[in-house]
Order: C-alpha cells, then structure tokens, then sequence
C-alpha cells in the first residue's frame, strides 16, 4: 500500500509557534502520518507519523476557539478555522490513529517487523490469500442454497402446474366420463413440509467480515463512527452501538464506488424520492474491497484514486520479490503432488532445504507454508466443485424455466377454449 496517498485534507490554520502567528494552509492525513502545508509558501510545516502522537483533543480558550489540539512527542501542534467543521476533523483523525496503534500493537511490534524474514512476509501473505480464499467459499455457499431455494420453487410450481393440469383436464372431460372424480385428489400433502425448509434456512449466513468505519449519510457534512458488517447476502451499516442504521441486501445496492483504498460510498437509486447513500472511510476498508468486489462485481466501480490499489494487489509478486514466488511455487508442487519423483517427500525436504538456503526461512516456517498451501488446494478444489456444481444448478433452473413457460402458455390456451 502506498503511505503517501492522501485520505483526506481539510483547510484550516496552523499556530507556528516559532512566528506566533497563524498560518493558512490545508491539514493532510495518510496512512500512516499527518501532514500541514502552508498555502502561501507551499512550505510543509507539520510531518509527523500517526504511531508518535499521544493525544487528539478539542480545546478551545479565551484567544482560540473551536480548535484541535494534537500531542505530538513533547510538542502540542494546534488547528483552528476547520472546514467543514472541527467534529469531521476530530473523528476521521481519531479513527485512524487508534487503528494504527491497534495494528502496529506499540513500538515493539514495528521492531519485530523490521527484523521479520522472508518466510514470515510469505506465510503472512499466504495466510491473506487462505482468508480471502475462506471469504469467497462463504460467499459461493450461501449463492448455492439460493440455487438450492430456487430449485424447491421451480419444484413446487411444477407439482402446481400438474394439479392445474388434471383439473382442466376434469374441466374439458365429458359429464358421462366414469373416471373423473378421481382426476380431484391430487397429492398436495407433501408440499407444505418444503416451503418450510425454505423458510427454515433463510437468513442462516454468517458474518464474513466486520470493520470499523466513519459513516457519512448522503451529503450530510456531519461524520459519526460506527461498523461496516459483510453478509454473503448484503452488507449492513450499524453504529457504535450495534443498532442497525441501514441494511442493503445484494439486490438493493446499485452501485459502490470505490473513491481511494480506504473509502467507498454505496448507494441505492429510488424513482420520485432521494437515494440512498452512505459513504464509508476506514483504515480497514482494504480489507473489505476484495469481499466486495467478489460480491458486487458488476456494480463496483474503482475510482482514479483507487486504481493503483487495484493494481498493486493484483501484482504481488513486485511486493515480495520473484524469488519467493519461486520458492513457494516449488512448495507448492511439492504437496500438490506427494506421489511423484519431484513432488515426493525427498522433493518436499530438498524444497525446504532450498529454501532455507536461499531466503533463510527456518524448519518451523517451511512446515507452516506448507501446511497454508495444503488449505489453499483443498479450498480452491471444493470451490471449483462448488462453481461447477450452480453451473449444472443453472442449466437446470433454465430448463426448469422454459418447461413452466411452456406449460404455462398450454394451459393459457386451454382456458381460453374453456371460457
């Protein structure tokens, strides 16, 4: 991720405490530090990294009003004249230096970083794909009970079908036909017992991601936080509270637009009243956007902002460098294939020595990565059996359709001879 793409900046006045005077320019936050530049000069006058401030308040005295104080070390920077006003300001920088801190988990964690290997940048990336692998499988699981719903009520409109087609055939027999008041006992007793499974497993999916967000409500200037919750059948907007503001189910959103890697905003479009639109910005929302691009493929839309986002995690491998792609890919052929000579178990401990040479991953790491590869295959085979499996549902669901179509239209005509 670039640190230095720009999340938000707001007009305001700096106090440079060196000149005792106030300075207009604009107050910048990116992910990882807050930055001031004056608009005269251009000149940056404040640079400093999130993970160093102590404190974010809202002061005010008898000289300032409505200002923003933020401790930086031993230095208290001061903010004033805040568009569009000091809340918005307060709350978005709030959220991601408390998101920082709870990511970096103190100075010790960034040490531990420095010093983390290339085995340790592998299984972290290997564990990313394992859970974005883990989030599509929910995601094609609940699309398969849909199917499977579907195919219960294309089951039940034909046994429908087929009583209405006995009963126009006792319309359209003689009166002297001996057989025709057994044509009225159609077999109904089975049908209540499968709208109730039906019914029984709606609603049954489970959370597949939880973030915390900064809420804006359509063009409101005012912010407030609260939490984003992914569903495999929509998405909904709750406060800090866990009270439900809004719900979208898939069907009802529109279209998202995602704005840079850290905002979105989702909207459903009405006839003769307002939308509805929410924008969202979180330190987080990396995280959500692949759910939601899988989700919402054909109503997402990436911004100019966001397209480097998108094609920096599509390339990995620029991150890591090749020779760990190398590395992980002869692992991989490695379980991939325990029976053959390359892929065998003196295949898998040659890999292992080799990459213990090369990129100085120890035994524990390499028993790691190659436990992590051994879930990749088995979740990327029972999704590729899921994925044939609604195809097959679908051909199934079309064939369904056009029969009940047909049947329909038959039995249209005989009503009309009837009439």
């Amino acid at each position: 991720m670039n640190e230095d793409i720009r999340i938000h900046s707001w007009p305001c006045s700096y106090y440079l405490d060196t000149s005792k005077q106030w300075i207009s320019g604009r107050l910048s936050l990116t992910p990882v530090a807050i930055k001031f530049t004056a608009d005269k000069t251009g000149e940056l006058l404040v640079n400093f990294h999130l993970s160093s401030i102590g404190e974010i308040k809202k002061e005010s005295s008898n000289l300032i009003f409505s200002s923003l104080t933020i401790l930086e070390k031993n230095t208290k920077h001061w903010f004033s004249s805040l568009q569009p006003n000091r809340n918005v300001v307060f709350n978005i920088l709030e959220h991601f230096w408390r998101e920082q801190l709870l990511s970096s988990q103190g100075a010790g964690a960034e040490a531990a970083a420095l010093q983390s290997t290339k085995g340790k940048e592998l299984t972290g990336l290997l564990t990313g794909s394992q859970k974005r692998l883990e989030d599509t499988a929910k995601v094609l699981h609940y699309q398969g009970e849909q199917f499977d719903n579907i195919m219960r009520g294309l089951n039940k409109i034909e046994g429908d079908m087929d009583v209405a087609d006995r009963l126009l055939t006792e319309l359209e027999s003689p009166s002297w036909w001996p057989f025709s008041s057994k044509l009225w006992k159609a077999p109904l007793e089975t049908k209540p017992k499968e709208t109730a499974t039906v019914s029984d497993s709606k609603n049954q999916e489970g959370i597949i991601i939880r973030i915390p967000v900064i809420i804006t409500h359509r063009t409101d200037s005012n912010v407030k936080p609260g939490k984003l919750t992914l569903f495999a059948s929509g998405l909904e907007i709750s406060d800090c509270n866990s009270q439900v503001i809004h719900r979208f189910e898939s069907k009802d959103v529109d279209d998202i637009r995602v704005h840079t890697p850290y905002e979105i905003s989702v909207r459903q479009r009405f006839i003769g009243k307002p939308d509805t639109s929410y924008r969202l910005l979180s330190a987080k929302m990396p995280e959500a956007i692949p759910v939601l691009e899988m989700q919402f493929s054909k109503k997402i839309q990436f911004l100019e902002d966001a397209l480097g986002f998108v094609g920096a995690r599509k390339s990995p491998q620029v991150d890591l460098g090749t020779s760990i792609w190398q590395a992980a890919t002869g692992l991989l052929g490695g379980v991939a294939q325990p029976d053959s000579p390359v892929g065998g178990r003196e295949g898998v401990d040659n890999d292992q020595v080799q990459l213990q040479k090369q990129e100085k991953i120890s035994q524990e790491e390499a028993e790691e990565l190659k436990q992590i590869l051994k879930k990749l295959k088995g979740l990327a085979l029972e999704t590729e059996a899921e994925l044939e499996r609604q195809d097959e549902a679908l051909d199934s669901i079309t064939t369904s359709v056009d029969r009940a179509t047909l049947n329909i239209d038959k039995q249209n005509r005989r009503i009309k001879k009837l009439t």
